[in-house]
């Protein structure tokens, strides 16, 4: 019988972990869960356990993990045994995706049991590519348009190849379920951004305009972050941080593929970034996107057997960091609107947040924007004003579990545009329509 990482071995490490490395952990723990059925597989396969008698379940998953799908192997009394099995292990797991036939290591996650599958959502980067050509492109592929969406049913209606534009987002296609574009020619130029809908929502709803000053607070793995650098047009600066530099490396790739120009990463804590900082004085603009529990992702499992959600000190420890993040944004002296985000369903990580942060405010010093009003789903009723986040949900609104609040200074004027969609209006049902240009193929790889 399998214990659970999150479990046992869990509270084994904790006894001899500083609070400097409890997130580090955390992330540890969460990603060996959402993994747990692969893994498990591949060390079945492998015939791990049977080898190695004394390596123990939990334990074996967390180190196959990081041999095989984390940082890698550092160190330890247990690093050798696994060398001897690693290439075993790594064919295992090969051999695992030839029979799923998928490509990538997230590709092996599969949605909750009873989940519906939900769209495939792909925004046209506009730093590359304009929306009609990337649409033509597609079109002479063999997939066929249906023009913009007018709700919900039209994507859920979705077959084939067909394809169609979202009803909200200005540069975002809709392809049916299981849709495989990981290796098309458009993707892998960066042309394509494999995003989901509501990951679309936190820049849109920030717009920050041409020239401004952004700050992406923990900003791997960076699909927001070139967003934000779209809505800029590469005009202005985005200051992105990120703790793990194996996942900024990653992201500097992503950003360079899709033509970022106005990015400056940087490996550190955004909560030791100070507010004070000359670079930063400028900075008008924070999205906010803290480590979660990821509850709300179609793909990850972080429930104990038989309990109703994540378990209850792992998300104490993340909503104190989450209030510590986002405290620390609203201190900065320029600030004009923050959006803070998670994929997490849990009210603790959510509103509960927003509404403790805000209590610590001067009065009036913040105020919650009222978010896409005509969004289905809205904040839990937790405190005033609550209503005015939104939420997402595979039911309500064919994307993963989400949230979002948009948070800005008090003192704003009517005067301030308002973020593009604000007001929540679907565009028309019309496609895009075409000017009269010489046609211009993507540039591909």
């Amino acid at each position: 019988m399998w214990e659970q990482p999150g479990s046992t071995l869990e509270k084994k490490a904790k006894a001899g972990v500083t609070s400097k490395n409890v997130r580090q952990l955390y992330a540890l723990v969460c990603e060996t869960q959402r993994y747990s059925e692969v893994l498990e597989a591949v060390i079945g396969s492998a015939g791990l356990l049977e080898a190695e008698r004394k390596l123990p379940p939990p334990l074996a998953k967390v180190l196959v993990y990081e041999l095989l799908l984390g940082r890698g192997l550092r160190g330890g009394r247990w690093k050798p045994v696994l060398a001897r099995h690693q290439a075993r292990l790594r064919a295992e797991l090969a051999r695992l995706k030839v029979r799923r036939r998928v490509s990538r290591n997230e590709d092996l996650l599969g949605p909750r049991p009873g989940a519906a599958p939900l769209p495939r959502f792909v925004r046209v980067n506009t730093l590359r590519s304009r929306l009609e050509d990337a649409v033509d492109y597609l079109k002479r592929e063999g997939y066929g348009y249906q023009g913009r969406a007018s709700g919900l049913e039209e994507l859920r209606a979705l077959r084939g190849k067909r394809f169609c534009l979202d009803p909200l987002l200005p540069e975002l296609l809709v392809f049916p379920p299981g849709t495989d574009l990981h290796q098309h020619p458009l993707h892998r130029a960066g042309h394509l951004i494999l995003q989901d809908k509501v990951s679309c929502l936190p820049a849109m709803l920030l717009a920050p305009p041409p020239g401004a000053h952004v700050i992406d607070a923990c900003a791997a793995p960076g699909n927001k972050t070139s967003q934000l650098a779209a809505l800029l047009g590469n005009r202005g600066k985005i200051f992105a941080f990120d703790l793990d530099a194996g996942r900024l490396a990653t992201m500097a790739t992503l950003l360079t593929r899709a033509g970022v120009s106005c990015c400056e990463l940087a490996n550190e804590d955004f909560l030791s970034v100070s507010p004070s900082d000359p670079r930063y004085r400028q900075v008008q603009y924070i999205l906010l996107d803290p480590s979660c529990s990821g509850s709300g992702m179609a793909s990850r499992s972080l429930e104990e057997p038989g309990e109703s959600g994540p378990d209850p000190e792992r998300l104490r420890a993340l909503a104190g960091f989450q209030r510590r993040a986002l405290a620390h944004a609203l201190s900065f002296p320029a600030l004009r609107r923050l959006v803070y985000s998670t994929c997490s369903i849990c009210q603790e990580e959510n509103e509960d947040v927003v509404r403790d942060v805000l209590q610590q405010q001067e009065r009036g010093a913040f105020r919650l924007a009222h978010a896409l009003p005509l969004w289905p789903e809205r904040g839990l009723g937790t405190f005033p004003g609550a209503e005015r986040c939104i939420r997402a949900s595979p039911e309500a609104t064919l994307t993963g579990g989400f949230f979002v609040a948009v948070l800005e200074r008090g003192d704003e004027t009517s005067s301030d545009p308002e973020p593009q969609a604000q007001a929540g209006e679907p565009l028309p049902n019309v496609p895009p329509k075409k000017k009269k240009r010489r046609r211009q193929k993507p540039s591909t790889p």
